[in-house]
C-alpha cells in the first residue's frame, strides 16, 4: 500500500535535463508518470533500467526522483531495496530523507552499514542516518569508514555529531594506537574526526534538514 501519489510525475530538475539525449528525457518523463500511481513491478523495473536508458551518471539521480514520484511507504522501500542491486539499494538510502521522516527505514541503514559495499556505506551516512542513527551505531560506523578508507567528507552532520562526543574520541584514541603499535601509518581522516570531538571546539553550524539536491544531502 502506498500513500496517496500526485496526479502529475516529478518535473526533472534543470542540472539532469540537458544531460540527457531526447530519448532518455522522454523515458524519464514516463517513468516519473508512471511512478505516480505508486509503487508497482512497473517501478522496479524502472529503477533497472535506469542506467542503460539515462546513462551511469545520472542513473542515481532518475532512481531518485522515480521514488519520490512514487511516494513509496517504508514497507514499500524495504521491498525495493531487499530486491535491488547495489545500485538500486543505493538510490533506496540517498531517497530517505525526502520519503521518510522518521526512523521507520533505520533497519536499510543498518544493513547497509553491515555491506563490505564502501558506495553502499557512504549512502547509509547520508542525512538520514544522521538523524537518526542511535550513537553506538553511527561511532561504529565512523570506525569502518576509517577501516574501509571511506571518506568521512561524505558523512551528513559529521561535526555535529562529534562535536563533544567523548566515547568516539576513546575509540578513534584506541584505533590510533592499534595502528601505531602495528606500524601503520594512522588515517587523516582519523585525526580530523578526533579533532571534531573536542569539546572545547567552537560548535559547527547546523544545517538545514533534508537539504540539498535530488539526492538530499546536507552539507
Amino acid at each position: 500500500m502506498t500513500h496517496p501519489a500526485p496526479s502529475t510525475a516529478t518535473p526533472l530538475p534543470d542540472d539532469l535535463r540537458p544531460h540527457l539525449t531526447p530519448a532518455a528525457r522522454a523515458w524519464l518523463d514516463q517513468a516519473l508518470t508512471e511512478a505516480a500511481q505508486g509503487v508497482t513491478s512497473t517501478t522496479e523495473l524502472h529503477l533497472a533500467e535506469a542506467a542503460r536508458r539515462c546513462g551511469s551518471p545520472h542513473a542515481d539521480t532518475a532512481r531518485i526522483l522515480i521514488l519520490q514520484a512514487a511516494h513509496p511507504t517504508p514497507t514499500d522501500l524495504t521491498r525495493l531495496y531487499d530486491r535491488g542491486t547495489a545500485d538500486e539499494r543505493r538510490a533506496v538510502l540517498h531517497a530517505l530523507p525526502r520519503l521518510v521522516p522518521g526512523p521507520e527505514a533505520l533497519p536499510l541503514v543498518e544493513d547497509a552499514l553491515r555491506t563490505n559495499d564502501t558506495r553502499l556505506l557512504t549512502a547509509a551516512l547520508g542525512p538520514y542516518a544522521a538523524r537518526h542513527l542511535s550513537a553506538h551505531l553511527w561511532r561504529h560506523a565512523i570506525l569502518k569508514c576509517l577501516f574501509t578508507g571511506v571518506p568521512v567528507t561524505g558523512v551528513a552532520q559529521l561535526a555535529a555529531r562529534a562535536h563533544g562526543d567523548a566515547e568516539l574520541a576513546r575509540m578513534l584514541a584506541d584505533f590510533a594506537a592499534e595502528r601505531t603499535a602495528a606500524g601503520r601509518p594512522v588515517p587523516d581522516d582519523l585525526r580530523h574526526v578526533l579533532a571534531l570531538t573536542d569539546p572545547e571546539a567552537a560548535p559547527p553550524h547546523p544545517s538545514p534538514a533534508g537539504g540539498g539536491g535530488p539526492h538530499g544531502k546536507e552539507s
